[in-house]
């Protein structure tokens, strides 16, 4: 917002958010068969967070004029999703060896149903499918070299949580997010800023900032921030982990002298929403962080 607390007229925050992710069980990111068709996805992917998420079992389908009604069970509850179905299509169902089938059939006598996805991303528009965060993480390398997937293989903290436990009715979950590999710098005029004497020189140095930003330190920003939205438990139980990425690379995003960051996640077909221990389940994130303040700067860049 404008404002006279605003030190300078010319203000930017950079701002970022994720274009592709991949879910998958935890205990899945071993099964090289499973993944190959997902690789090309995956190596894009230098961000990931390891989290619970309840599990949704089919118990059946029914009929309700032209919506198919799906019957999923969680935690214990049984929640419907519905489905509209086209003119001359109907539900049927068989009994095989003990057990049922459903399939819809239409006129021209083609077979299909909705996929476990499809029923689990129209279950999430309910709000009640969640992803509790537990850790977030970064994998880049030189030049990108290294990708979420090569990181987590190897990582003693999805160990630790496995170990650990889950909450009854759960498995761990992960999700790989792949940040589009480009700038958006926002730009603030403020005219009744207190300096208002410096707006030609930092116009210039936005435009340093917007091109001078690199894929690395975008990831390293952008991990930092969705670790200081949702402050996940095994971030801050492991010290050298909060934030877990390169120290080094953000205590040099530091000198950008950004006025804030945005990191934002947002997705249509995602089939859960996403909490933590200290943020509420949102389908939509934006993790924005004013760096004002010389304390916020500090802690948001890990000087503290």
């Amino acid at each position: 917002m404008l404002g006279s607390d605003k030190a300078f007229d010319v203000e930017y925050a950079l701002s970022m958010y994720a274009e592709d992710y991949v879910y998958l069980p935890a205990a899945g990111i071993y099964d090289d068969e499973a993944l190959a068709g997902l690789m090309d996805q995956i190596r894009k992917c230098h961000i990931y967070m390891v989290g619970f998420s309840p599990r949704v079992d089919f118990e059946g389908a029914s009929q309700d004029g032209r919506e198919l009604v799906c019957h999923l069970k969680m935690l214990g509850d049984i929640h419907d999703v519905h489905f509209p179905l086209p003119e001359g299509t109907d539900l049927h169902k068989e009994h095989v060896d003990g057990q049922d089938y459903w399939r819809l059939e239409d006129q021209a006598g083609r077979r299909f149903f909705p996929s476990e996805d499809q029923m689990q991303t129209r279950l999430a528009l309910t709000g009640n499918v969640y992803f509790d965060i537990q850790y977030i993480g970064q994998a880049y390398g030189k030049s990108g070299s290294r990708n979420a997937l090569d990181r987590l293989r190897k990582h003693e903290t999805v160990q630790k949580i496995a170990l650990q436990g889950r909450p009854e009715g759960h498995s761990l979950q992960v999700v790989m997010l792949r940040v589009v590999p480009a700038t958006r710098m926002l730009t603030m005029f403020n005219p009744r800023a207190k300096d208002i004497s410096q707006g030609d020189d930092r116009i210039k140095l936005g435009l340093d900032k917007l091109f001078n930003t690199d894929e690395a330190e975008r990831t390293t920003l952008y991990e930092a921030s969705l670790i200081r939205h949702f402050e996940p438990r095994y971030n801050k139980e492991f010290k050298d982990s909060f934030p877990s990425t390169n120290l080094k690379v953000l205590q040099d995003c530091y000198e950008k002298d950004l006025s804030a960051v945005i990191a934002e996640i947002s997705f249509d077909n995602m089939p859960f929403v996403f909490k933590s221990e200290k943020i509420p389940a949102q389908r939509n994130v934006m993790a924005m962080h004013n760096l004002h303040a010389a304390e916020d700067r500090a802690v948001f860049f890990g000087l503290n």
